[in-house]
């Protein structure tokens, strides 16, 4: 499994985090994404992602899985900005997507 988080245009990809399904890639994402924007000290957060599932549970707008029962609350737990906002997208808008495609190709993530 791996991530990618963009924060100001700066990619922050991780890789060989074992094996598991993309959902659960998805979850860590979301986590690391939370914790990025509370560690940078913005106020104002939008977070975006591509998994519609993921950022539906999150959200509250259907039900979380047992399988990913965990990844919710530590997503939960986790210190936000003031101001924090999730929202869904395209995979063709999400930064952090288009990151991992270009490192598939072989090419530089930015």
């Amino acid at each position: 499994m791996e991530y990618a988080v963009v924060l100001g245009g700066r990619v922050r990809i991780v890789r060989d985090l074992g094996p598991g399904t993309s959902m659960t890639a998805e979850w860590l994402a979301l986590i690391a994404a939370t914790q990025t924007a509370h560690e940078a000290g913005l106020t104002d957060a939008l977070l975006l992602g591509d998994a519609a599932a993921v950022v539906a549970q999150a959200l509250g707008k259907v039900r979380v899985p047992p399988a990913h029962a965990a990844h919710f609350a530590a997503w939960s737990a986790l210190p936000r900005p003031p101001r924090f906002r999730l929202r869904h997208i395209k995979r063709t808008q999400n930064l952090a997507g288009i990151a991992l495609g270009r490192l598939h190709q072989g090419l530089p993530p930015s």
